[in-house]
């Protein structure tokens, strides 16, 4: 059976519109966190999400550390943020410098002027290839500001047009 080739599937994807959020995590005092679009939702009762992670991140190895990790959904207004958390800090210096944080019951951080924030447990790790698929209960949640969200699509910040 014939695989595609991963610069092929890439450039697919690529196509895929998506919203843009930071999924954080601490354990031991260390915080970290790293810009994420590859996030749903999964079930409503319970309420649960799923993210994908390189296994080989900060952030993934603080996530199995705590057990549980924060969501931030961003706004149209935090693309600075998006691009710290993506990589523009490297992975193993502080994002977080100079930014307010605040948690809810895990303990995973949240930034401040997000859409919605979700505080998750782990219920599964599953991995695959050079990435793990978590699988998180939504343990808290809580809206925040009222803006249009920052959206991805072709390697570009985009935002709504109304």
């Amino acid at each position: 059976m014939a695989t595609i080739n991963p610069d092929e599937f890439r450039q697919a994807m690529r196509k895929w519109t998506t919203g843009v959020t930071i999924v954080t995590a601490q354990s031991r005092g260390i915080k970290h966190g790293m810009t994420v679009s590859s996030f749903t939702s999964v079930s409503l009762a319970p309420a649960t999400v799923s993210i994908s992670l390189e296994q080989n991140t900060r952030t993934h190895g603080l996530i199995h550390e705590a057990g549980s990790f924060g969501i931030t959904f961003l706004s149209s207004e935090q693309q600075p943020i998006s691009e710290r958390f993506a990589g523009q800090i490297d992975d193993w210096k502080d994002r977080f410098e100079g930014l307010e944080t605040w948690v809810m019951e895990t303990g995973a951080p949240f930034l401040f002027g997000g859409l919605a924030y979700l505080d998750c447990r782990v219920q599964s790790m599953l991995p695959f290839g050079s990435n793990t698929l978590i699988i998180g209960e939504v343990v808290a949640a809580r809206m925040g500001e009222e803006h249009n969200p920052l959206l991805y699509f072709n390697r570009t910040y985009r935002r709504l047009q109304e």
